[in-house]
C-alpha cells in the first residue's frame, strides 16, 4: 500500500494532476523528480485507474480491468527505479488456443516447440512463423521510435519538427523494400487480410488476429485492425520484444510502484477526492475545485482523464473554441470490452488431453475460427453483447501464487464484444449484466466443462460499469479507439497532439494522447518531459 493524505498540505502547487491512473502517476513522478511541487488528485479510494488490483473476495486478488503487462516502457522502469518500489514482472510462457475436439494449439517460448505445434495444422505456416516474427520485430523497433517520442507535427515548419520527420524518414529508408510495403499494409489492412498474406491455417489465423481487435469496436476483417495488431506486438520485457507478462501481486502493483516513485520524489497524492471542475480564469487554468468545495490552486493543471471528460465536463464548451469542441465531440470512444473475473476453488479441467497445466500459464484465447470472431462482432454492431464472444483468458495464479489462497486460483476473462451503447440504451446494462456474465462462462465451459463447479465468486464488468467505476467515457480502456484517424498527430485531435490544450496552462497526460492506450506509461512520461522542456510547469 501507499501513504496518501485526505487533504493537500498546502493550497497551491506547481502542478496538479487530475486522475491517479498509471499515466498520471508517471507524469507526477517525472515532474517531482525535476523539483516541482506536485499534487495528484484521485476520486477512488485507491490509485491506478484501470490498472488496479483489488481483493474482491478475501484471499483473492483480481486485476480488475487491465490484466497483463507488455507495453510498459522499459526506460521508465529504469528512470523511476520502479523495481526498487516493488515492481516485478513475471514473463508469460505460452499462448494457448483451445480447439473443439482437439488438444489445441500452444505457442511456446521455445521456437522449435511452437514450430512443431503449428506444423500439425500447416507445414507452410510452421516454416513462416519465425520469419513473420522477425519482420514484426523489425517493424516494432521502428514503431518504438514513434511511441517513445512526441508525435511529429507534419504541418509545422519548425526546424525541430522537420528534423524529426527527416529522422523518421531515414529510419524508414533503412528498411528493405519488402518491409516498407509491409509497414504500409499494416497501416491500411485488416488483421485477417494482413495475416492471410503469411498464413493459411485455423486456428493460427484467428488466434493471432484477435490482438487486432482488443479494445476496438472493429471486427478482425475491418481495415485498420492490422495496426492494432502491431500495437500489441510491441511488448518488451528485459529487452525481449513481443514479451508479455504478469505483474506480481496483480496489475495494480505497477500503479503502486509508480505512486511510490512519485512520493519518493516529493509528490503528494490524495484519494477519495473527486474533482468537480477545472477553474479557468481569462483563458488560463488556475486550479481545481473538488466536489466537496475545496479550492486548490496550481501554476499548471494536468488532466489524466480522457479527452471527452476533460474538455466537455471538467472545462466546459463555453471555454473552448468551437472547432475544437466539434473535433472532441467527434472523437470516438465506443467502449466495446468487458471483463469477467472469477475466484476458483481449483483449476478447471480443460478437455485438451494435455498433461499438466504448463500450457495454461500464459494467455488462453477463445477464437476457434475467423468466422466465429467476426460473428461476435456482428452482434455488437447492432447493439447486443456477443453470445459467443472472443475471449482472452489468463490464470495469473499459476505463475503468481500470491494472488489466490493455496490450491485456489484466479481467472480473468477479457471479452469482445460488449458494446457500451446497447440497442436498448447504455443504462440497461445492469439488467443485462448477469446474462452477459453467463454467456462468457458458457463459452469457457465449452473448453473447460467443469468451470461452474469451480466458481466461488464472479465479478462481471460491462463497459457501463467501467465508466461508472473509473470515469472512462463509454468504458473505453484506451481512452479512445486506436483507429488510424486517432493516432499520433491526430490524437486526440489535429493540432493538439502535443499534450497542450487551447486553455493556457492546461495539459493532458492520459491514454487519450499520443502514443495511445495500453499499460505503457509513455503519455505520462512524454507529457512531463514536454512541459519541463517547454516551460509548461
Amino acid at each position: 500500500m501507499i501513504k496518501t493524505v485526505s487533504k493537500p498540505k498546502t493550497s497551491s502547487y506547481d502542478a496538479i494532476i487530475i486522475g491517479g491512473g498509471h499515466n498520471g502517476l508517471v507524469c507526477a513522478a517525472y515532474l517531482a523528480k525535476a523539483g516541482k511541487s506536485v499534487l495528484v488528485v484521485e476520486k477512488r479510494p485507491l490509485v491506478g485507474g484501470a490498472a488496479v488490483s483489488e481483493e474482491i473476495v478475501p484471499g483473492f486478488t483480481f486485476s480488475t480491468f487491465s490484466y497483463v503487462v507488455s507495453l510498459f516502457r522499459p526506460h521508465i522502469i529504469r528512470q523511476l527505479d520502479l523495481v526498487k518500489h516493488g515492481l516485478q514482472i513475471i514473463p508469460m510462457e505460452t499462448t494457448y488456443n483451445p480447439i473443439p475436439g482437439d488438444r489445441g494449439l500452444v505457442r511456446w517460448a521455445d521456437s522449435e516447440r511452437t514450430r512443431d505445434e503449428i506444423a500439425r495444422f500447416s507445414q507452410r505456416d510452421a516454416s513462416l512463423y519465425s520469419e513473420f516474427g522477425l519482420a514484426m520485430g523489425r517493424l516494432s523497433r521502428f514503431a518504438k521510435n514513434i511511441i517513445d517520442t512526441t508525435a511529429p507535427e507534419p504541418a509545422s515548419l519548425n526546424p525541430k519538427e522537420l528534423f524529426k520527420l527527416f529522422k523518421m524518414a531515414r529510419l524508414f529508408k533503412d528498411f528493405d523494400g519488402k518491409l516498407r510495403y509491409l509497414n504500409v499494409k499494416l497501416m491500411t489492412m485488416s488483421a485477417v487480410d494482413f495475416l492471410q498474406e503469411w498464413f493459411e491455417s485455423e486456428p493460427l489465423l484467428p488466434a493471432m488476429a484477435g490482438s487486432g481487435i482488443i479494445g476496438t469496436f472493429l471486427g478482425i476483417r475491418s481495415p485498420g485492425t492490422a495496426y492494432v495488431l502491431l500495437h500489441h506486438y510491441m511488448g518488451e520485457i528485459d529487452g525481449a520484444f513481443r514479451a508479455w507478462g504478469f505483474s506480481k501481486g496483480g496489475t495494480g502493483q505497477i500503479s503502486l510502484a509508480c505512486a511510490k516513485a512519485a512520493l519518493s520524489f516529493g509528490a503528494e497524492i490524495i484519494t477519495d477526492a473527486a474533482v468537480d471542475h477545472i477553474d479557468i480564469k481569462k483563458g488560463r487554468a488556475s486550479g481545481i475545485v473538488l466536489e466537496n468545495g475545496d479550492d486548490i490552486r496550481a501554476g499548471t493543471v494536468i488532466s489524466g482523464l480522457d479527452p471527452n471528460r476533460t474538455f466537455l465536463k471538467m472545462v466546459g464548451e463555453h471555454e473552448l473554441p468551437d472547432d475544437f469542441v466539434t473535433q472532441i465531440k467527434r472523437y470516438k470512444n465506443r467502449g466495446s470490452s468487458g471483463k469477467v473475473n472469477l475466484a476458483l476453488s481449483r483449476l478447471p479441467n480443460f478437455k485438451d488431453g494435455r498433461p499438466g497445466h504448463h500450457h495454461l500459464k500464459g494467455d488462453i484465447t477463445i477464437a476457434p475460427s475467423i468466422d466465429y470472431v467476426e460473428r461476435a462482432y456482428d452482434e455488437a454492431k447492432y447493439g447486443a453483447f456477443s453470445r459467443r464472444p472472443f475471449l482472452n483468458i489468463v490464470i495469473p495464479s499459476l505463475s503468481d501464487p500470491s494472488v489466490a489462497p493455496p490450491g485456489k486460483h484466479v481467472l480473468s476473462a477479457f471479452v469482445q464484444y460488449a458494446p457500451y451503447n446497447l440497442k436498448e440504451g447504455a443504462d440497461k446494462w445492469p439488467e443485462q449484466r448477469d446474462a452477459f456474465g453467463n454467456a462468457v462462462i458458457d463459452t469457457i465451459e465449452e473448453c473447460a466443462p467443469d468451470i461452474r463447479d469451480c466458481i466461488i465468486h464472479k465479478q462481471v464488468i460491462s463497459p457501463w460499469d467501467i465508466e461508472k467505476m473509473t470515469g472512462l467515457t463509454e468504458g473505453n480502456i484506451f481512452q479512445g479507439e486506436l483507429s488510424l484517424e486517432q493516432l499520433a498527430f491526430l490524437r486526440p485531435v489535429a493540432e493538439w497532439s502535443r499534450y497542450r490544450t487551447p486553455i493556457h496552462k492546461l495539459w493532458m497526460c492520459g491514454s487519450g494522447t499520443h502514443p495511445g492506450g495500453g499499460l505503457m506509461g509513455a503519455p505520462g512520461e512524454l507529457a512531463a518531459k514536454t512541459m519541463l522542456t517547454e516551460g509548461g510547469v
